[in-house]
């Protein structure tokens, strides 16, 4: 598809578009192939383009995590309808970011309720006012605060945990608690650098903190679904990888600090290629993130 095309079809695009810049990564979720699997118990996930999308399959009907794009969202629902003729019952929003929300209008008339946190909520829907697109999205009709939600759909409960601003100030975490697989959203980029949005409400320090209320919350055997991963193999992980991106986001802080107390300016400290102790970190964009440190720890 070409670029064009793709930012016609959805006005959203336009942020995430700008988010990444490196035509590497926008031409990979652009051209990937799509990819629908089950992981255990019922439960499986979609992949193309943007954020990973889970799914679980019961008997009382369908519940979605995260809708990625207009143009991909339609290919989920496809192949949910070739599991069974039910309802869809949830479509559940990680965060408000287009490539997790964009595909939010697909399911219009057909998901019987979408949910996200509120701050998510006022997220998706002051971007939306802004692009004025707000005919053009599906908002969330219900939404919770930072005690979280639950709900149960068939044989399955599901669970939202709310633990504080990380990647933006609405990041939820989702449970299928039986099937034990947690989809934490943009929370974990396994591997490769992140989008930290400061403009939303992110907040590095606070995201360290919510990937240790997320290790201590749920058991060594949770299966963990990833926003986004370098390898598209490995959007699935268990506590080592959020431990690996704690780490990851600790020395950061811990580099750029040292860099501002050593009297580097900003443009220095942005010259950097890697972060000592978190070299496994790759890719695009390791820009974005020594910004967000610099502005984060300036700011003290």
């Amino acid at each position: 598809m070409e670029r064009r095309q793709f930012i016609q079809q959805s006005t959203l695009a336009l942020a995430i578009l700008s988010i990444y810049k490196s035509n590497a990564f926008a031409n990979g979720i652009l051209q990937q192939a799509y990819k629908f699997k089950p992981l255990r118990n019922n439960v499986g996930v979609f992949i193309e383009q943007g954020g990973t999308i889970a799914w679980l399959n019961s008997k009382d009907g369908f519940t979605v995590i995260d809708s990625q794009f207009p143009n991909s969202a339609p290919h989920v629902i496809e192949e949910l309808k070739k599991l069974g003729n039910k309802p869809f019952k949830y479509l559940l929003n990680t965060h408000h970011h287009g490539d997790h929300t964009g595909g939010n209008i697909a399911f219009k008339g057909l998901a019987e309720h979408v949910v996200a946190h509120e701050n998510s909520l006022k997220n998706q829907r002051a971007t939306a006012e802004k692009a004025n697109s707000l005919d053009k999205q599906l908002l969330p009709d219900l939404s919770f605060g930072n005690d979280g939600w639950k709900t149960k759909v068939g044989g399955e409960k599901v669970t939202a945990y709310y633990f504080g601003p990380g990647h933006t100030n609405g990041d939820s975490i989702y449970h299928f608690e039986n099937a034990n697989i947690a989809h934490v959203g943009d929370l974990v980029f396994n591997r490769r650098y992140p989008f930290i949005d400061t403009a939303n409400g992110a907040n590095i320090a606070s995201w360290i903190n919510v990937l240790d209320k997320i290790t201590a919350q749920f058991d060594n055997n949770t299966l963990f679904v990833f926003g986004h991963s370098r390898d598209p193999e490995k959007i699935t992980g268990n506590k080592a990888d959020i431990q690996a991106f704690k780490n990851y986001l600790q020395s950061l802080l811990a580099f750029v600090g040292k860099e501002i107390k050593a009297g580097k300016s900003k443009e220095d400290i942005l010259k950097a290629t890697e972060i000592p102790g978190a070299r496994e970190w790759q890719g695009d964009g390791i820009a974005r993130s020594l910004n967000a440190a610099y502005t984060e720890l300036s700011a003290k």
